[in-house]
């Protein structure tokens, strides 16, 4: 193996570590943050203010937003 290969592999498993650290890490916000967040969300439904006062995850928030935006795309297919 030669130097830009094992460079590249270290490059790559930092980038892997680091994302998934990064979408892993817990919630920080404060209770006060939580309830502004979820006043904030309130005008986008109920459902979208109760994610906000719940301790999850960057990934699950991803997760979260892609159903959303699938659902969305299902509605606008279906005429709805």
């Amino acid at each position: 193996m030669n130097n830009k290969t094992l460079i590249a592999i270290v490059v790559i498993v930092l980038i892997a570590v680091f994302g998934y650290y990064l979408l892993n890490a817990p919630d920080h916000r404060t209770a006060g943050e939580r309830i502004g967040d979820a006043a904030d969300a309130l005008p986008h439904g109920l459902g979208k203010a109760a994610d906000q006062l719940e301790d999850r995850t960057p990934g699950q928030k991803i997760g979260d937003a892609a159903e959303h935006a699938g659902d969305k795309v299902d509605k606008a297919i279906k005429g709805h």
